[in-house]
């Protein structure tokens, strides 16, 4: 089984700050995350998911939400 990262951890494979992903859950953005109580966890193929969801060819192609 493949170790969860925390915001912390997660964060810069995503490219933005811990802060930034945080509001990001709140207004239903960014890779899925897993919460246990009130811990959030994030699993590395959700963001490597997320990533590839986001991959365009030009600027202004848009981008799924």
């Amino acid at each position: 089984m493949q170790k969860l990262l925390t915001t912390k951890e997660a964060a810069p494979l995503v490219g933005v700050r811990p802060k930034t992903l945080e509001n990001w859950r709140v207004l239903g953005r960014g890779p899925q995350h897993i919460r246990a109580g009130r811990n959030i966890a994030y699993d590395v193929s959700d963001i490597e998911a997320w990533k590839a969801g986001r991959r365009v060819s030009s600027t202004s192609q848009p981008v799924a939400a």
